[in-house]
């Protein structure tokens, strides 16, 4: 199989950083973005040593010109057009609908959203034919109730989601488009959101593990690993017809249909 380029957003940790690694592992050539330069270095470092390639760029995909910027260098550094991109951003913090303010509706829009748009946007033009891209959001798109406090980013992934379905059509047949939902997934974020969650309600992380575990058909949280490796066949030849589709990663825990 010969290499792909993909370009990989906000991976220096978490998904991001699995699914990069999940891509030059296969031999895949690879450029990622992050917006601190010693997490950024780290990320590469744990790279280097893969049949792949990987570049990096410090970038802050929710300044205007940020994307941009990002995919016009790596398009140089890859030395061709694109054949995936993995879009993933940051989340906002959890609060309760009654304390947000408009400040954080507006943050959360520029963390979330507009990061999406301009990073695809961005990269359209240098997309291959037969190329695909992939959106990841989370399971409160399914099921908001799942996690009450993070209604601010509910609603807003809804709206990826709603663009990744809407660019499939437009898109199609040339690149192909596809929404990834990751559930509970053993990462920073997800440490830090249960750590949270231990403070507000009083009791130990150990016992919010606990319960959230307790709510997955599978009985545990997700390895990035495997997250990634649904991320790594979305952006491959061989989902060559699946488009417009939404597919979830997360043990069970959704219990729509």
């Amino acid at each position: 199989m010969s290499a792909r380029r993909y370009l990989v957003a906000a991976a220096t940790s978490g998904l991001g950083f699995a699914v990069a690694e999940n891509l030059v592992h296969a031999g895949h050539d690879v450029a990622i973005c992050g917006r601190d330069e010693l997490r950024l270095a780290d990320a590469l470092q744990r790279l280097s040593g893969h049949p792949g390639t990987v570049h990096g760029t410090k970038c802050d995909l929710t300044h205007g010109d940020g994307p941009q910027t990002w995919v016009a260098g790596s398009v140089d550094k890859l030395g061709g057009t694109l054949d995936g991109v993995f879009v993933n951003t940051g989340g906002p913090g959890p609060a309760p609908f009654a304390k947000t303010t408009d400040e954080d509706w507006l943050s959360g829009f520029q963390q979330i959203v507009m990061p999406a748009v301009r990073l695809v946007r961005a990269a359209h033009p240098h997309l291959a034919a037969g190329s695909a891209v992939v959106f990841s959001t989370s399971s409160v798109v399914r099921e908001p109730s799942l996690t009450p406090e993070l209604v601010v980013s509910a609603a807003l992934r809804s709206a990826v989601a709603t663009l990744a379905k809407s660019l499939s059509r437009e898109w199609a047949p040339e690149i192909r488009v596809n929404h990834l939902i990751p559930g509970r997934i053993a990462t920073e974020r997800v440490r830090s959101l249960d750590a949270k969650r231990a403070a507000a309600t009083g009791v130990a992380v150990e016992e919010v593990v606990q319960q959230s575990q307790a709510k997955i058909p599978l009985g545990r949280y997700g390895d990035a690993k495997e997250y990634a490796a649904a991320a790594s066949w979305l952006l491959s030849p061989g989902a060559s017809y699946v488009t417009g589709a939404t597919l979830t990663a997360d043990g069970g825990l959704v219990a729509g249909v």
